[in-house]
């Protein structure tokens, strides 16, 4: 039997990081994940992340930054003030990875226009028309350029 989870997201709010009575950090937030083949759909998943990682999470991610998420899905049972009985799926992260550059301490999201600026990966996935490439003929038509 396998549970595993990978996802690559933007967190829709800065991680939330508390303690168990026994001094364990907890950390939680947010991921919204666009599905593959309908990007105007998104799921909005909740991540569970323990202990020095989610010291990390609340210290270096924020609101709007990209992350994958590797760990396993749980699905627990609680009671509510009202009584009800309720169900959550959550994934418990064994692994996250920072994959854009932040402002560190507190996280949050650099603006989009600086991120852009200083992030030399931007253009990849980024569609390429013709007209975006620049080919210079060399003089001799018969040399190969390697």
């Amino acid at each position: 039997m396998l549970n595993r989870i990978i996802l690559i997201g933007r967190l829709t709010r800065d991680p939330e990081l508390r303690y168990t009575a026994n001094g364990t950090a907890v950390a939680t937030f947010t991921l919204a994940v666009d599905r593959r083949y309908n990007r105007d759909e998104t799921d909005f998943i909740d991540i569970v992340v323990w202990r020095g990682l989610a010291e990390n999470c609340a210290k270096y991610l924020g609101k709007g930054r990209l992350a994958a998420v590797e760990g396993r899905l749980q699905i627990r049972s609680y009671e509510a003030q009202d009584g009800q009985k309720r169900k959550v799926a959550e994934v418990v992260a064994d692994e996250v990875r920072f994959l854009d550059k932040g402002t560190g301490s507190g996280g949050g999201a650099p603006s989009p226009t600086r991120a852009r600026d200083d992030d030399e990966w931007a253009d990849l996935g980024r569609e390429v028309s013709l007209e975006d490439i620049d080919i210079t003929a060399s003089g001799d038509d018969d040399e190969v350029p390697f």
